[in-house]
């Protein structure tokens, strides 16, 4: 790395001890999540593609889709279908290379197919979803980096990227709920909730407020008292959890506030398939978590969308992605820092493991000299842009070994 880094002290207090945060997680059926998800996992399969036949990554970007909400008809009981979700797949990729052709139509057909399957259980890929595939041909210019023969290859784009460490109390709550409300031991409690989970968590002082929104799924309910035991019982079981696991002075829960009794199916959060992108709501890419997992508003954020992103040039992933791991290997291995922030800019040509801007800002403990500090923050920095530590990082992203979501 040839540029030198820029290492500030911030004067204000840590997240966790700020009087007022508030955090965000669209749960694994959320249809944000989905099409980050799905898009991401088309982009790792098209890679793996793409050496298997020539040995490297050719250049492509996955990173614009539409989930485009169907139409169902939710009935206690059970309801149905009326019309499938549209999944509308975009950018660009390349087609061929030195006469070996890339079916991409199929591998993004198949692969969300895939998806779909493993993550959501009440949406059967075939029946449920339309696909339409819109991913054109790669520019020219673009798939002119892949042929430069440098160790790391130049950005393809001009981009900027934040990450810090480490979460607060309030962002590892957020993001453990939703992923214990979506795991198999819960289902296996309350099989009635779908996988569309989004978590809402307000902290004040050390009060904290949550909200949720959970799709149930129509033919495990009844009827409307049916709805609202199940969901009395969802909640007290959630409280438990909560009580046990977090400490703080004050809890609120509060489920599907949207809920009205005495409105029948028109008063409660009844889905047929277990997510609102079946009737109620679109989803996109770049909408959804950052590459943490969470959504928080007090943090600095980057306007990038990392999933589906070329993992060998594309900035917007790696960055993102490298951003967080230097931020919490900062907080991990420099004693004296108590919360950190990593910014990283590219300039489009110039190759990955040389940013036009590198900056860190730190809150330390006040023990130690901030000129010794700021010098163990620029090793480690320069170190995350090490040959080695760079190309490990590219592996993980090129294996999807990383979750983006």
């Amino acid at each position: 790395m040839n540029k030198s880094v820029v290492v500030k002290e911030l004067s204000q207090e840590l997240m966790d001890d700020r009087p007022f945060e508030v955090v965000e997680r669209k749960g694994i059926g959320h249809p944000d999540t989905i099409a980050d998800s799905v898009m991401d996992a088309i982009a790792v399969k098209l890679g793996k593609e793409y050496i298997r036949k020539t040995g490297h990554i050719l250049h492509y970007n996955l990173d614009k889709s539409l989930l485009v909400a169907g139409e169902t008809s939710p009935a206690f009981g059970g309801g149905r279908v009326k019309r499938p979700m549209l999944f509308i797949f975009g950018d660009r990729a390349t087609f061929s290379f030195n006469g070996i052709e890339f079916d991409i139509p199929s591998i993004a057909t198949n692969t969300a197919k895939e998806w779909i399957f493993k993550n959501l259980r009440f949406v059967d890929a075939e029946k449920h979803v339309r696909y339409q595939v819109e991913i054109g041909r790669s520019a020219t210019n673009l798939s002119d980096i892949f042929k430069r023969g440098k160790d790391f290859l130049g950005a393809n784009d001009t981009s900027a990227a934040v990450g810090y460490a480490p979460e607060s109390r309030l962002e590892r709550l957020v993001y453990e709920f939703e992923r214990h409300i979506n795991s198999s031991e819960f289902k296996s409690e309350f099989p009635e909730t779908g996988e569309d989970v989004k978590v809402m968590g307000v902290r004040t002082n050390n009060e904290l407020t949550l909200t949720l929104a959970v799709a149930f799924v129509d033919k495990f309910i009844k009827n409307e008292d049916d709805y609202f035991r199940i969901k009395d019982e969802l909640h007290e079981t959630l409280m438990e959890y909560l009580r046990g696991e977090y400490e703080f002075d004050h809890i609120e829960l509060h489920v599907n506030t949207l809920d009205e009794r005495g409105r029948g199916v028109d008063g409660v959060y009844l889905t047929t398939l277990g997510t609102s992108a079946e009737s109620g709501d679109s989803g996109q890419v770049g909408r959804g978590n950052r590459v943490n997992g969470v959504i928080a508003l007090n943090r600095p954020a980057g306007s990038e969308a990392a999933a589906g992103k070329n993992p060998t040039s594309h900035v917007g992933k790696i960055y993102n992605t490298l951003a967080f791991k230097l931020a919490r290997r900062i907080v991990e291995e420099v004693d004296a820092v108590k919360e950190a922030y990593v910014w990283l800019v590219s300039q489009i040509g110039t190759p990955i493991n040389e940013p036009s801007m590198v900056a860190a800002y730190i809150i330390p403990d006040r023990t130690s000299e901030f000129s010794t500090i700021s010098k163990k923050v620029k090793e480690v920095i320069e170190e995350g842009f090490s040959k080695d530590h760079l190309k490990a990082l590219l592996d993980d992203l090129v294996e999807g070994r990383l979750s983006l979501c």
